[in-house]
């Protein structure tokens, strides 16, 4: 399908705007003010960008323990997430979930997992509801490579396709379980090969192309809103930073770093916008300042946001 030009440079923006909110996280991490882990998703953003850009608020997706991204491209707040990371009581979790569980159900963003292969059955339980009441909303699993040898992954892909659920199972191919490489832990060149399994179409992307990834979902999205079944769509992608902050990435050399980073997603489209003249040198400085300024804003919120009183410990806490 062919994209307006506004469609490509909103895409633009919200690579950008992933890009900004990870880098300061990064940094502030480092400062000591953000408490727990993170695990950042600079490089990937092309993914979740082409992917939500095809989603509505009644469209659900089930996210990772690396998800920042993902609620950004569905239309999350900045706000409440930097709260969230702080630990403060105005953060999606009211400071008690931290980086890996942040959800938001009005705009169907099901959570962050910090479990590995943690989201696809709740994906497969969203399509589920989606087919039972009859509407044509679809549900998207956001999973990693490693999560792909998870059998919680493989027993949620059998359901959709045994029901033909509205899913589409998108895979983050970044090449790295931590610090495994999946050339140590799989046998099949593509993890989209295995949809052939299930009798669901399989389809390998590069993910770094956020215009292939976004044509790519189009297809299976209608395909899962017609009622027609599941899709595993595979996108090979690369994280630019550690598989967490303060991973000192032994596991990888400074040559395939470097091969990644000639590919990031942001310059690679914004130099196709510069040349197709739907963006100009000043413009994308206009972008950048705006999303800069919108961080900064977040950044103060989270700040001067109080942390959760001792007396709300187990309020709004389930086991």
């Amino acid at each position: 399908m062919s994209l307006a030009n506004e469609q490509l440079i909103e895409m633009y923006v919200t690579m950008n705007r992933i890009r900004t909110f990870e880098n300061r996280v990064a940094e502030l991490f480092a400062a000591g003010k953000i408490p727990g882990f993170v695990h950042l998703y600079v490089g990937e953003e092309a993914v979740a960008t082409g992917v939500c850009a095809n989603l509505t608020d009644r469209d659900y997706i089930t996210s990772t323990h690396r998800g920042h991204g993902h609620l950004i491209a569905k239309g999350g707040s900045l706000k409440r997430m930097m709260a969230e990371l702080f630990g403060k009581k105005t953060g999606y979790c009211k400071g008690k979930g931290g980086s890996m569980h942040i959800a938001d159900l009005d705009l169907g963003i099901m959570g962050a997992n910090g479990i590995v292969g943690g989201g696809p059955p709740l994906a497969a339980g969203a399509a589920l509801a989606c087919q039972y009441l009859g509407t044509d909303s679809v549900a998207v699993c956001f999973f990693g490579d490693g999560a792909s040898n998870q059998g919680t992954t493989h027993e949620a892909m059998n359901l959709a396709t045994c029901w033909k659920l509205p899913v589409v199972f998108v895979n983050e191919n970044n090449m790295y379980g931590i610090s495994s490489c999946t050339i140590n832990s799989m046998c099949v060149p593509n993890i989209a090969d295995r949809a052939a399994a299930y009798d669901m179409p399989g389809v390998v992307v590069d993910g770094n192309d956020v215009i292939a990834v976004h044509e790519a979902a189009a297809e299976a999205i209608a395909r899962a809103r017609k009622g027609r079944g599941p899709s595993l769509i595979e996108c090979k992608t690369y994280r630019h930073r550690g598989h967490f902050e303060g991973d000192p990435c032994a596991y990888r050399d400074d040559a395939e770093l470097k091969e990644w980073k000639e590919k990031d997603p942001i310059p690679r489209l914004g130099k196709k916008l510069l040349e197709m003249e739907l963006l100009t040198e000043k413009k994308i400085a206009d972008i950048t300042a705006t999303l800069e300024a919108d961080l900064a804003a977040a950044e103060r919120f989270a700040e001067e946001s109080p942390f959760p009183d001792r007396s709300e410990l187990t309020e709004d806490v389930y086991s």
